[in-house]
Order: C-alpha cells, then sequence, then structure tokens
C-alpha cells in the first residue's frame, strides 16, 4: 500500500473550502493509502502566535479531522512538534537547499513583504523542513493545490540531491492534485480562493461558524444578474461555486441541481443551499464537540504520534548515517 502525507497549520479553523477540497477526499481515500495526518504546528511559528490560542487551535484541528470522518483507526494523525525528527531531517535537508531557491519560493516573498520588523529566517527556511515532513514517512503520494505545488517541486529537487550526494534512501513523492471542482471560491468574490485568513468575514465559511450565520453568509453570496442557474466558471463565477458547495455536501451532481432549479431563481436556490449548509454544520460540530472535550482525542493523538516517530526515526538514522552524522564503531 502506498503511502499519503499531509500536513495543515493549525493557524486558523479551516473552512467549508477547505473540508470539501481536502478533508472530505482524505475521509474519501482514507482506505486506498497508509494515511499521516500531521498538525504542522512548527510551520506556523514562522510568524508571530499567541501560545495559548496556537495550542487550543491545534487540538481544535485534530477534532476538525476526525469530525470530517477519519478514522484513527485507519490513519495515523499526530502534531509535528511531538515527533523531534521532523526538525531534525528538516536542518539536514536546509544543509543542502540554496538560498536561491528558497527566496524564489512565491509564499516567501509574499510573506516576507508583509513583516514590519525584519524578515523571519524561518519564512525562508521553513520549505526544507516542509520537505523533512514528507520524506521521514517514505511518503509516495501529497495531495497538494496550486498554491503548495512550488513547495513538493522542491521536495523532490531535495530528494533527488540528497540521493545523488550521498546514498539512494530517499523516496520521491508524487504530487496528487485535489479532484476537479473540489475548489471552493470567495463569496464575495468567486474569482478568488476562499481563504480562512481572509478579512471580510462574508467571504468564507469557518466550519465552527455559528450554523445560522453561515446561511446568512450564503444567501447574500454574490452571484449574477441574469438569474440563470448553470455551471459555468468563466461566465457565472458565483453561481458556479455555490453549485459546487451544494454538490459537494449532498453529493448530488451538478448537472441534477441545475436540472431542479432550472426554472427557479437565485432566491430558491440560495435558500435552499442556506438550509444544507446550516444542517452540515449543526451535524459536524455535534461531533467536533464530542471529540475536543474528551480524553479520546489525546489517546488518538498519543498512538498518532508514537506510530509516527517510530516511522520518522528509521528515516532519520538512515539519512544521519548516510551523511556522516553521530558515532559508528569501526
Amino acid at each position: 500500500m502506498k503511502t499519503l502525507f499531509s500536513g495543515i497549520q493549525p493557524s486558523g479553523i479551516p473552512t467549508i473550502g477547505n473540508y470539501i477540497g481536502a478533508l472530505k477526499q482524505f475521509v474519501d481515500i482514507q482506505n486506498d493509502y497508509d494515511c499521516y495526518f500531521c498538525i504542522v504546528d512548527q510551520h506556523a511559528i514562522t510568524v508571530p502566535q499567541d501560545r495559548l490560542k496556537l495550542r487550543k487551535q491545534t487540538r481544535q484541528l485534530a477534532a476538525i479531522y476526525l469530525a470530517s470522518g477519519l478514522d484513527p483507526e485507519k490513519i495515523t494523525l499526530f502534531i509535528q512538534s511531538e515527533v523531534p525528527a521532523h526538525v531534525q531531517a528538516g536542518w539536514m535537508l536546509t544543509t543542502i537547499s540554496s538560498i536561491g531557491e528558497l527566496e524564489r519560493m512565491t509564499q516567501f516573498k509574499d510573506k516576507s513583504q508583509k513583516q514590519n520588523d525584519g524578515i523571519p529566517a524561518g519564512l525562508l527556511t521553513y520549505p526544507p523542513l516542509m520537505a523533512a515532513d514528507i520524506i521521514l514517512y517514505n511518503t509516495d503520494i501529497v495531495p497538494v493545490g496550486d498554491d503548495q505545488k512550488q513547495h513538493i517541486e522542491l521536495t523532490r529537487n531535495l530528494v533527488d540531491r540528497f540521493n545523488s550526494r550521498y546514498n539512494d534512501i530517499l523516496v520521491k513523492p508524487e504530487i496528487q492534485m485535489p479532484k476537479v471542482g473540489g475548489r471552493v471560491m470567495s463569496l464575495q468574490d468567486p474569482t478568488k480562493k476562499m481563504s480562512k485568513s481572509d478579512d471580510n468575514q462574508k467571504n468564507f465559511i469557518s466550519l465552527l461558524d455559528e450554523p445560522r450565520l453561515a446561511a446568512k453568509k450564503i444567501k447574500s453570496a454574490v452571484t449574477d444578474s441574469d438569474g440563470i442557474i448553470k455551471y459555468d466558471k468563466v461566465n457565472k463565477p458565483g453561481i458556479s461555486n455555490l453549485l459546487t458547495i451544494y454538490s459537494s455536501l449532498t453529493d448530488e451532481s451538478i448537472e441534477s441541481l441545475e436540472a431542479r432549479y432550472q426554472d427557479q431563481g437565485y432566491g430558491t436556490f440560495k435558500g435552499d443551499l442556506a438550509e444544507v449548509v446550516e444542517q452540515f454544520l449543526i451535524d459536524f460540530q455535534d461531533k467536533y464537540r464530542i471529540f475536543y472535550e474528551s480524553d479520546e482525542l489525546d489517546t488518538i493523538l498519543d498512538a498518532g504520534r508514537d506510530k509516527a516517530h517510530q516511522t520518522s526515526f528509521k528515516t532519520l538514522k538512515k539519512m544521519e548515517k548516510a551523511m556522516g552524522l553521530g558515532r559508528k564503531r569501526k
């Protein structure tokens, strides 16, 4: 069975777009891969974080993973900072990375421009840590969107470089792009991807939004003036985005939804979708609270930490041996 790795930062509550584009797909494929799902809290501290809020959001994210339907008997769920091999391997990969290729990372360029008190070195060097996250588990598949594709390409380059300079021991991961239609856009500007860090709260729906508030966001979402419910991302991005959300949450095809609402206006369509979203969040948040408030969550994370440590330690030792680190008796 091939191995899949995915990491999400606990820097905010995931949106309904994150659920549709990633979490829901993870649930669908958890039987097909040996899955490692990592809460990458060490990546989050490349920019300043409130320590209490970071710990809370780390636990929240773990509960959200499980509330989405991931089975701890089938997958490995763990927190990055609880597995020391990540930082150790990250440093080793940093030593074979060039400043030039790290400076070319789009996210470094974007985030560094927002820093008023100097650019943290971690913003520059975190891509090798991301690469370490992946290679430690002999990962075959990394499911990412367009915004992370550049980082995975760097990971693949670092694997080639390491294997060329040292022993051929690291697995080169493949990129698996999300399914077509899995990309959810902003509710007020459907030409941009929905983001949990958006300053305008009306642009996104958080998985922990009050359900009735989320329903109101759907009803006020931008569409167009012709009133025709048809999927056309180029000419009708707003209604196409809402059709994607509706289809993803109900598993009803977009074609079926188009036919059902053929002679009805946006008001009826958005009202029905608002009810779908509201009920989805009610059910989801009930599951979330059960995990968040239970000791079972800690038991699951402890087991995930132990398995992740066991697997990553083996790869780390191979890397150290290949690079000549530590002692070895003759």
